[in-house]
This record gives structure tokens, C-alpha cells and sequence, in this order.
């Protein structure tokens, strides 16, 4: 159970049990008594109501601050990727031009080496 939880728990049974004591040992005459009841337990209600609304706050507060940190680490991620990326393209790029390269000397070599080669011609 969270603190939270705890501490609302707490305020209702202290309240309960504050408000069974308080008919117990009683010395005054019901009505005052059931005046009393009821006031303990209306501030017993607006300090839950109090409670309750900081903890929403407290958890909206938390919720804004998980949000932009997630928020931060995936735009980080995002940038490194992005640069790894980019990286990897430039790599892809020149292993190409390499290879374009070497087509281009086999190509030319392919070609010497055809017009040296003697044709015998017919004769007819």
C-alpha cells in the first residue's frame, strides 16, 4: 500500500474510532452529543477531501514530470539513431563508390584484354 493509502486510511479509522469513544464516554445529553459526532465528522470529511485533492495534484505533478522525461529520452534516442544512421549511409555510400571503382578497372581491363586478343578472319 502506498503512503498515500496508508495516511487516508489512518484519517478515516481515527476518525471512526474517535467518533465510537466520543458515544461512549459521552457526558452530555444525546443531542449534544450527535452535534458533536456530526462536526467531528465533517472535519473529518473535508480533511479527507483535502487529502485526496493533494494526492490527485501530487500525482498530475508526477504524471507532467514522467511524461517530459520520456519525452526527452525518446527525442535523445531518436537523435542517436538518426546519427547512427546517417553514419551507416555514408559508410553504404563509399563502399559503393569503391565498388563502382573496381567495376569500372575489371571493365577496362575485360576490354584490353579483348582487343588484344588476334580474330583469325575467314577467307572465303
Amino acid at each position: 500500500m502506498s503512503k498515500t493509502s496508508n495516511t487516508i486510511l489512518a484519517l478515516v479509522t481515527g476518525a471512526a474510532i474517535g467518533a465510537g469513544l466520543g458515544l461512549l464516554y459521552a457526558p452530555e445529553s444525546g443531542d449534544k452529543t450527535r452535534k458533536k459526532i456530526s462536526k467531528n465528522a465533517k472535519e473529518a470529511k473535508k480533511k479527507l477531501e483535502k487529502q485526496i485533492q493533494e494526492t490527485s495534484d501530487h500525482l498530475s505533478a508526477s504524471a507532467k514530470d514522467a511524461k517530459k522525461s520520456f519525452d526527452e529520452k525518446l527525442e535523445d534516442t531518436l537523435r542517436t539513431a538518426s546519427s547512427k544512421a546517417d553514419n551507416i549511409l555514408v559508410s553504404m555510400e563509399k563502399k559503393l563508390e569503391e565498388l563502382r571503382k573496381k567495376n569500372a578497372k575489371a571493365t577496362e581491363e575485360v576490354v584490353e584484354d579483348v582487343e588484344d586478343v588476334d580474330v583469325p578472319t575467314a577467307k572465303a
